[in-house]
């Protein structure tokens, strides 16, 4: 992997503030944790996807938060100490539908720039829309500490 002056913990803030700037719908901030150029990408079943470039994904995240109530915690978080690279769980609370959605995220990090150049989502489980919350089967949420309500 390409060497980087960026620490593990400089990656963890970009993430977290990646997170503040999607709840508070800031198109700056958000627009701001990216490299022009980066992308994300989700599984398949969602229109226009990948989103490409910094303000695409703000713009995409946007909307999120002002059609659907989006709001977003992250309950867990590995970053690498040797790559540029990160890994976290995450819940997207979709308060206008009383329903919410549990997945991970690798992210990579520019290394020159510290900034965030690409998003891989996965889904924790198929978005099933009868469900109240799309999460693993049987699995303790609630005793591993989980969000179980957006903050």
């Amino acid at each position: 992997m390409t060497a980087t002056r960026y620490t593990p913990a400089d990656h963890e803030a970009l993430i977290r503030r990646y997170f503040q700037a999607c709840n508070a719908a800031s198109y700056e901030d958000l627009v701001d944790c990216f490299t022009p150029d980066a992308v994300h990408y989700f599984p398949a079943g969602l229109p226009d996807v990948p989103w490409r470039s910094a303000d695409t994904i703000a713009r995409k995240w946007i909307w999120c938060v002002e059609n659907l109530g989006s709001k977003w915690t992250i309950e867990k978080i590995l970053v690498s100490h040797n790559s540029p690279e990160a890994v976290i769980e995450w819940t997207h609370w979709k308060t206008g539908q009383g329903t919410a959605l549990r997945g991970d995220e690798w992210y990579r990090f520019d290394p020159e720039t510290g900034k965030i150049s690409e998003i891989r989502a996965y889904y924790a489980a198929p978005a099933d829309k009868t469900a109240a919350i799309n999460e693993l089967v049987a699995f303790d949420y609630p005793g591993r500490g989980y969000h179980l309500k957006p903050e």
